[in-house]
């Protein structure tokens, strides 16, 4: 299981990061902290896999922490949970090494996506103890890109998905094709669950066949909008 410790200032977002990680039974979350100074301290002291780190919080912003850990040899792995979203920023800590960067607002898909790559980078990497497990330049990839290929099938879709269930998607956005979907919403109206129907839209995004944003306006948490082409 993956040590988590997330260092958010506001406890409604610390909750709800504390939430969206332990969703993932991979993960367990040991420690959270509201200020940096406390971070630090546990930090030197004690080993953990991932840190779930904001940019605006007192005695000192997360930039700072994060030198001040790789300066001091805390190599654990980084998520960026922040609203900080200009270039600068977002450079030093690309620098820095982090995971992944998300800016505020966000979905827990996208939340899930970041948990997903930092799992597969610690798979890849870490499978062999003794590290010396030689990659291929497709795997090295995979890792340094967070693109996991495509499984195809016999029939040339990946693996698990099916060609009745899909048309059967297909054939509901087309009755309006104008108009927004939601994974909830397609679920509620064609039978199937929420996780299913996400791994086909997933598939249509990736084949271009149907557009997807990030909606902010939904009164509760922001949530992808699909529609066809």
């Amino acid at each position: 299981m993956y040590r988590t410790v997330i260092i958010e200032d506001d406890p409604v977002i610390t909750q709800l990061n504390r939430r969206y990680v332990e969703k993932d039974s991979r993960f367990s979350v040991v420690q959270t902290f509201s200020a940096a100074h406390p971070a630090l301290f546990w930090l030197r002291n004690n080993l953990v896999d991932l840190i779930i780190l904001d940019v605006y919080m007192p005695q000192m912003s997360g930039l700072e922490l994060l030198r001040t850990l790789r300066a001091e040899g805390v190599d654990a792995d980084v998520i960026m949970v922040t609203s900080a979203n200009d270039a600068a920023t977002i450079e030093a800590f690309i620098r820095l090494g982090v995971t992944d960067y998300l800016i505020k607002p966000f979905g827990y898909e996208r939340f899930q996506l970041a948990l997903k790559n930092f799992c597969d980078h610690r798979e890849a990497i870490h499978q062999d103890a003794s590290h010396r497990r030689k990659l291929t330049q497709n795997q090295l990839d995979n890792v340094l890109l967070h693109q996991a290929p495509p499984q195809p099938a016999a029939g040339g879709m990946p693996k698990g998905l099916q060609s009745q269930t899909l048309s059967r998607l297909e054939a509901y956005l087309k009755e309006n094709p104008q108009q927004g979907h939601t994974c909830d919403d397609i679920a509620s109206h064609v039978g199937l669950s929420v996780v299913t129907v996400r791994r086909y839209m997933n598939y249509l995004a990736e084949q271009h066949i149907v557009d997807s944003e990030m909606d902010y306006n939904t009164g509760g948490r922001p949530c992808i909008v699909y529609r066809l082409k």
